[in-house]
């Protein structure tokens, strides 16, 4: 939740939890009963505090897990009885773009291009930038946060996520042999979009980074940090290199299970999930050879919140109200 202000938006209160929606959706093609039940205790949270804080504005989304489940109307229908809340079920593309849009201030604009993902729990979605066309629109307003999406030059939604991952190799331990695997599966799935988009001739020929939105990213920004307890204003915006990556993952990888559980930025809930993650990062890695990597701890919700105040036309009119106050 936001405020619009004169450099954007300011956030006044926020809520995120671990709910695993799309748990066991490869298995049954269904959302189980149980992660329905936890989605929707978790969003009563949500409706309590739009309540509270008297929110005018609200766009509501869900993403793969419903966009493949059989019995997604029937959840969305649940949500809107127990919770009063319209849950909207956004495309693929809807969802790239407003990711993009989330994180575009973090872009470094004197590359050539950038590319973009958001490791989700049943997708991970891929966008890559062509920067090249923003060299002669360097002096954007700061609160301008759709520029971006004027600069996608390629995207897809790869039907691989942390959830989805880690539920292929269930059982399996996590440790170095069952993380190359991993890596292997998504390296394949890969393959398709780069041919299709030249992702690695673009890359090769230009100043290009990677720019990760999803918890994936900022996990390992946490732990390579050495946080004892995660700190946004620590990791949001901070670079990383390959190497340092990399060997944040080998710490992942050589961990028990209850190592993983003890480190302040991971926790019960994603002590396997932060592997799998970990996986998909080093496929885009080894995949597209950029040694720099840019955290974002923001993307889909400030994506959604830059594009509702673009859509009430909230910057203008304050830009007017300067106008009128600097003639006076």
């Amino acid at each position: 939740m936001a405020r619009p202000s004169r450099r954007g938006f300011i956030v006044v209160d926020a809520f995120s939890r671990v709910i695993k929606l799309g748990e066991g959706i490869t298995q049954s093609g269904a959302l189980s009963e149980q992660a329905m039940r936890r989605t929707i205790d978790a969003l009563k949270v949500c409706a309590e505090k739009m309540i509270r804080r008297g929110v005018q504005r609200s766009r509501l989304i869900a993403t793969e897990a419903c966009r493949v489940a059989s019995n997604a109307e029937e959840f969305v229908g649940r949500v809107r009885e127990e919770t009063g809340l319209e849950l909207e079920i956004i495309d693929r593309e809807t969802e790239a773009r407003l990711a993009v849009s989330g994180c575009a201030s973090l872009i470094d604009r004197q590359s050539d291009g950038a590319l973009v993902f958001d490791i989700g729990g049943g997708s991970s979605e891929l966008i890559f930038l062509d920067l090249r066309c923003m060299k002669d629109q360097q002096k954007r307003r700061p609160h301008d946060r759709l520029w971006a999406q004027d600069c996608v030059a390629a995207w897809t939604s790869l039907p691989v996520g942390v959830v989805t991952l880690a539920e292929q190799f269930a059982g399996e331990p996590m440790d170095q042999r069952t993380f190359e695997a991993m890596v292997r599966e998504v390296h394949r799935a890969l393959q398709d979009f780069d041919l299709e988009h030249g992702v690695s001739g673009r890359i090769a020929s230009g100043n290009t980074h990677l720019l990760g939105t999803s918890g994936t990213a900022t996990t390992i920004a946490g732990i390579h940090l050495g946080l004892e307890y995660y700190d946004r204003r620590r990791v949001d915006g901070c670079w990383l290199s390959a190497d340092q990556v990399r060997a944040v993952s080998e710490r992942l990888t050589a961990m028990k299970h209850e190592e993983r559980v003890r480190q302040g930025c991971i926790g019960r809930e994603r002590a396997d999930l932060i592997v799998a993650g970990a996986a998909i990062l080093e496929a885009l890695l080894r995949a597209w050879t950029c040694d720099r990597l840019r955290v974002a701890d923001r993307g889909l919700r400030e994506g959604i919140l830059a594009t509702l105040m673009a859509e009430d036309g909230v910057h203008d009119l304050w830009r007017r109200r300067t106008r009128r106050f600097r003639r006076k």
